[in-house]
């Protein structure tokens, strides 16, 4: 039988996949979620990068909660998270400069994304450094998920490809709006309109269920 901490981090990993999706049921760090998911890569290259930032400064931020005075606990989080952007930041610049460039400034504006210093304020500044970085893996592959799913569906019908492979015969026609703003605008309120149906449904099945074995 798993362990009750065993059992609480698989539960603090799984939250942030579906419970607690950082898009599509917080509705967080929706600058990115719409500037950058114009195609699968680079809608992958930000998530893998915000989940970068978040493991480990959840990581670090646990590690040092008992150290921090809670007078500068603010301060203090945003400079681990800015310590880490930067080093995220000449990765991506040493792995590919054409994805460092369609990235542009929405790299460094990680550090103001409201979902890593939500985290770090809201669960690793209270939990064990293994809950916490469970946490920070749960949001942050839940939030690379959510892009991968606008980036998806807007480069398919905006370029007809998908990361960079032609998936329609040459007379296909892209609807380009797709790759504008307007287009990541419809994409994410469709996708939430979708999920969230998807999650009410689980829910009635759930109370069902329950009022069935009461």
């Amino acid at each position: 039988m798993a362990s009750p901490e065993a059992v609480g981090s698989t539960d603090e990993f799984i939250k942030g996949l579906w419970r607690e999706n950082p898009v599509f049921v917080q509705v967080l760090g929706m600058c990115p979620v719409l500037a950058v998911t114009n195609s699968g890569v680079n809608a992958l290259s930000m998530g893998l990068a915000t989940t970068f930032v978040i493991v480990l400064s959840n990581t670090l931020v646990s590690t040092l909660r008992n150290f921090i005075p809670k007078e500068v606990r603010i301060a203090t989080f945003i400079l681990i998270i800015a310590t880490f952007v930067t080093v995220v930041d000449y990765l991506i610049q040493a792995i590919s400069l054409d994805i460092h460039r369609a990235l542009g400034a929405f790299i460094s504006l990680i550090v103001v994304n409201c979902l890593i210093l939500g985290r770090a304020e809201a669960f690793a500044s209270k939990n064990g450094v293994g809950a916490s970085i469970m946490d920070g893996l749960g949001m942050g592959i839940g939030f690379t998920f959510a892009l991968l799913c606008l980036g998806g569906v807007r480069e398919i019908l905006g370029s007809g490809t998908l990361f960079g492979l032609a998936l329609f015969p040459a007379g296909f026609q892209p609807w380009v709006v797709m790759i504008l703003p307007s287009g990541g605008f419809f994409t994410l309120g469709v996708l939430l309109l979708v999920f969230n149906r998807i999650k009410s449904r689980q829910d009635e099945k759930r109370a069902v269920l329950q009022e069935a074995t009461s």
